[in-house]
């Protein structure tokens, strides 16, 4: 009976809880889409590996974030070889750039990526087509992310320089941005030429390696960082070094602190707005629980009554939250907006505006107290 009398006030009384569920919609956006800009942003740091399908990698030890790389000894490609888990290994450079492009740009700090050519290689698989991928064949040809050729001053088919060696533009593929500057990918041999200080090794700033069982990758990462003699490196699972470069850019610098501060400055924000409009509503029923404690209804049974009502608002703008938020990132990403968002992170903050909600509900509950059937002969 109580719970079909929660849903039954909400449904004839909801102007009254109006306020409250918007205030809860609100929280919750502002939540997902600060959620869905962290990650975004954040992620940035860690496109390299996150649009690769490389299994392990190996660089030089102490690395604390991908592009935070310096060159090791190419000669570990043959310590990674000759382990039976491996199934190929490929060399990743990553070196700064200066690039000049025209219509009056300027220089423009980039970070320029030289990966293999050869069909089903690992770098930047899941965002270079085949057909994309051959182009860089060509000596001196690079490819681009579309959301830079403003930026660069370029379009498909110009000319630039990087570090005074000039480059074409073959191609552009989405999802090449990185945090901190523009991305250039080129092949292997271009890489080498753009190096303005090439290492006296001559090595790569990263090896990376496909194994035949995905699964066995701590088990092997943890083989070869076990070896030594062959110079100084050290190897990560694709995952684990994802997210050691997110935590860097996120904790060690001062652009993640602001993020941060801004996200818990926007959760309290949503919580005092969302627990006041809560309290509000069911304060403004006092007389009518009030009658019906009157009518004989326990107050223990009130009080349930309220939590199922708080419940019911708080899904309600949850839900609305998501439909907004959901084409909200559509919108932002087709705009080039840097978001994204994981299944788990919004379970998360729609979990946490749930108990918020629930913590409003038990606080709503003190009105019960004013619920006394002596306030109606007033």
């Amino acid at each position: 009976m109580m719970v079909s009398l929660a849903r039954k006030t909400l449904l004839h009384e909801w102007r009254r809880f109006l306020p409250a569920m918007l205030a809860v919609s609100f929280a919750t956006l502002l939540q997902l889409l600060q959620a869905a800009l962290v990650l975004g942003i954040f992620g940035g740091a860690a496109v390299y590996v996150s649009d690769s399908n490389a299994d392990l990698w190996v660089g030089y030890p102490g690395t604390q974030s991908v592009d935070q790389g310096r060159p090791i000894d190419g000669d570990i490609a043959s310590l990674l070889e000759m382990n039976p888990q491996i199934e190929s290994v490929e060399p990743f450079y990553l070196l700064d750039g200066d690039w000049r492009g025209g219509h009056g740009t300027g220089g423009v700090s980039v970070f320029v990526s030289g990966v293999s050519t050869r069909p089903g290689a690992m770098m930047f698989a899941r965002v270079l087509t085949p057909a994309l991928r051959a182009r860089l064949a060509y000596p001196e040809s690079v490819i681009v992310d579309p959301a830079d050729l403003n930026k660069l001053g370029v379009q498909v088919g110009d000319t630039a320089s990087v570090n005074g060696h000039l480059v074409r533009v073959v191609g552009t593929a989405r999802g090449l941005r990185a945090l901190g500057g523009a991305d250039i990918v080129t092949s292997l041999q271009t890489a080498r030429m753009l190096d303005p200080a090439p290492s006296d090794s001559g090595g790569p700033t990263y090896l990376v390696a496909r194994l035949r069982h995905p699964a066995a990758a701590s088990s092997v990462v943890a083989d070869i960082n076990g070896h030594s003699g062959f110079g100084r490196y050290q190897a990560w699972t694709a995952p684990a070094f994802a997210r050691l470069s997110v935590l860097f850019w996120l904790f060690n610098t001062g652009a993640g602190a602001g993020v941060l501060f801004l996200a818990v400055i926007v959760f309290v924000v949503g919580a005092i707005i969302t627990s006041q409009a809560l309290m509000a509503a069911v304060a403004a029923s006092v007389n009518e629980y009030a009658t019906l404690n009157a009518l004989g209804v326990g107050k223990r049974s009130l009080r349930w009554v309220v939590l199922e009502q708080a419940f019911w608002v708080g899904a309600c703008g949850v839900v609305l939250a998501s439909v907004l938020a959901a084409l909200l990132i559509w919108l932002a990403h087709s705009n080039n907006v840097p978001v994204a968002m994981q299944p788990s992170v919004a379970a998360a903050c729609l979990g946490l505006v749930m108990a918020l909600v629930a913590v409003s509900g038990l606080m709503a509950m003190r009105s019960m107290q004013r619920a006394d059937p002596a306030t109606l002969l007033r």
